[in-house]
């Protein structure tokens, strides 16, 4: 949490990750034990659509898209690279750790996925890429598994998984934006 304080990623780079199952949105099954969400929606249309959405996701598009300050220790499409993203009001707003544990920067499919790291509100991964279809579609999927991790979360609650939904719908308009251009 950054009441008052900024966690920054380079205070993070030698953080464990808070759940075991790395690079579980990779798989046709998300780990049991978890909340799990998965979102795909067509953002666009052709090549240069792709294009486009492709680099807004990995230029952390989405998460600024959903009102998130983004402070990065390098790129989305890095393996290895931490992100602190922070929601709420400057100097009062909430840190969100996490490390980018699977990244794809070429071909019809780019993207990547992020864990989470100690003071995430919640615990576990989230994927975000964009794919191009044989058919031309351009199509933004986002996979997460997860648990209410933090006691302001667990007390949140329902709340907490309101947030989520809507986080999850602004991505997506971000990155359509992106797709149009």
């Amino acid at each position: 949490m950054a009441l008052l304080r900024r966690t920054g990623p380079a205070d993070l780079v030698r953080a464990p990750l808070t759940y075991p199952e790395v690079g579980g949105t990779g798989d046709a099954v998300l780990p049991t034990g978890y909340r799990h969400a998965e979102r795909r929606a067509v953002v666009g249309s052709g090549p240069a659509a792709f294009e486009r959405a492709a680099a807004a996701v990995l230029d952390w598009r989405a998460q600024r898209g959903a009102g998130l300050r983004v402070r990065a220790g390098g790129p989305a499409g890095e393996v290895g690279t931490v992100v602190v993203l922070t929601a709420g009001l400057p100097r009062l707003g909430y840190d969100i750790p996490c490390r980018v544990v699977w990244a794809r920067t070429d071909g019809d499919e780019r993207g990547f996925a992020y864990g989470t790291l100690p003071g995430h509100p919640e615990s576990g991964e989230e994927r975000f890429v964009v794919r191009l279809t044989p058919d031309g579609d351009v199509v933004y999927e986002i996979r997460v598994f997860f648990r209410l991790a933090s006691p302001g979360a667990r007390l949140a609650g329902p709340l907490a998984l309101v947030l989520q939904r809507l986080a999850t719908a602004r991505y997506v308009a971000a990155i359509r934006r992106a797709a149009r251009g």
